[in-house]
């Protein structure tokens, strides 16, 4: 690191908090006033803090790194934070930060599908900005990765939702029965840097007595749908794993005018990739530098198009095969395709892996109610919409290649630190004529 960019750094460390609203403003204007204007499900009489001194410390949590919600009412009921939050939050006064047993019991009766509206807003702000339509797959489409992850295993049976699995244990053989929620997760690829969360499905048992449980496909049809109603108009392209490569979900995106490219392997839809074989050893395929493609297979009377790409890593060869409803004319669009196409991968290493590993710890539970759970699992998500926007806006950030858990720790020594000011000044230009309470 250069002398100038240390002093720079050194200073930017000290105002991280400042930047981090500046770009919550930036991106999503009144957003404290939206979070604030969440039906509240508490009786007034019981009221002694307003809903965005409920959620908001959550937001901060979660961009902080903060794993528990014990651990947060420590950390941010100190005098300097306090102080801080009361000219955030356009407070006359603020005794304390909410304890988190007063913010689970709200947790609890908040409605997930009123932030997921949120969410929406937030993420078609993004896409009205027409910052990223240079990104967009063939000039047109919006890429949304489609991908399902495990959050927490139970012995017993947690609630009436959980999923449950029965095992034979290898080293005893007893049969041994354990209990998870999972859940799926969209997330709309801008580029290869930035993938935001756009839309969640919990894959959950109606109740406990179900013939037959929930399963990814029913949720990712429910997920599909989900888009299609908060982004009636919005033309898009659709990426999975093989286990989307089925016929229920070609058809949802056909009957929406999406496209979509699934990735296969073997096993998956054997008709298809025989057919694709066939065709290869004939020679009737079309070549680029490293993919081979063929356009209108069969597939239960409609054609799908296949693509096959070939990646050499440590002197192997590595074979990668898509199925897609886009019909490859041109060499360049096959490669552009497969560009596309990896970006599948992201949903993993920048979503979950994040998300379970560097922060957030969505594997963590803040709360043992259901509903909680959700309404946690979704502000996770808005905070990480709000974070990455601001890591991807500062120059000096990516400049210098801060670590997440860096980035982090900078916004919570910033928050802890008294607002000179000149700081104060800046929030208050900031929330100038918009509400937030």
């Amino acid at each position: 690191m250069k002398r100038e960019d240390e002093r720079k750094y050194k200073k930017k460390q000290k105002k991280a908090f400042i930047e981090f609203l500046k770009a919550e403003n930036k991106y999503f204007g009144n957003f404290k006033g939206k979070l604030n204007r969440i039906t509240d499900p508490r009786h007034e009489s019981y009221i002694n803090y307003k809903l965005i001194e409920i959620l908001y410390p959550l937001i901060l949590k979660n961009a902080m790194n903060i794993e528990s919600m014990r651990t947060m009412t420590e950390s941010f009921n100190q005098e300097e934070i306090i102080e801080n939050m009361k000219y955030i939050l356009k407070k006359e006064k603020i005794e304390e930060i909410p304890h988190y047993i007063t913010i689970n019991e709200c947790m609890k009766d908040i409605r997930p599908e009123e932030l997921e509206k949120i969410r929406y807003e937030m993420i078609n702000k993004l896409i009205r900005r027409k910052i990223f339509y240079q990104d967009r797959f063939l000039g047109k489409y919006w890429r949304i990765v489609i991908d399902g992850t495990s959050l927490f295993h139970f012995k017993e049976r947690h609630c009436k939702h959980c999923l449950k699995k029965t095992r034979i244990d290898k080293e005893t053989g007893e049969e041994k029965t354990y209990y998870y929620h999972n859940v799926l997760e969209a997330k709309i690829v801008f580029n290869q840097e930035l993938s935001l969360s756009i839309a969640t499905e919990f894959i959950e048992n109606e109740n406990e007595n179900v013939s037959k449980q929930d399963c990814e496909i029913n949720a990712a049809k429910r997920l599909l749908k989900k888009i299609k109603k908060a982004f009636p108009r919005l033309p898009i392209c659709i990426l999975g794993d093989s286990l989307y490569a089925a016929k229920s979900i070609f058809d949802i995106c056909e009957e929406n005018k999406w496209k979509y490219i699934m990735y296969l392997k073997a096993g998956r839809i054997p008709s298809i990739v025989k057919e694709y074989e066939i065709l290869e050893k004939e020679k009737h395929i079309k070549k680029g530098k490293e993919s081979y493609w063929v356009n209108d297979i069969d597939y239960r009377e409609k054609p799908v198009n296949v693509i096959k790409h070939i990646e050499t890593k440590k002197e192997n060869k590595v074979e990668f095969l898509w199925v897609s409803n886009i019909k490859i004319k041109t060499k360049k669009q096959a490669t552009e395709l497969v560009e596309t196409a990896r970006m599948r991968w992201l949903i993993e290493n920048q979503g979950f892996n994040v998300q379970k590993n560097l922060r957030y710890h969505i594997h963590h539970l803040n709360s043992l109610n259901y509903q909680a759970i959700k309404n946690h699992y979704l502000i996770i998500q808005i905070t990480d919409i709000i974070i990455q926007m601001y890591e991807k806006g500062d120059k000096l950030i990516k400049a210098l290649k801060k670590t997440i858990k860096n980035i982090s720790s900078d916004l919570y020594k910033s928050f802890s630190q008294s607002m000179t000011r000149e700081d104060i000044l800046v929030v208050r230009e900031l929330y100038k004529n918009k509400a937030t309470t």
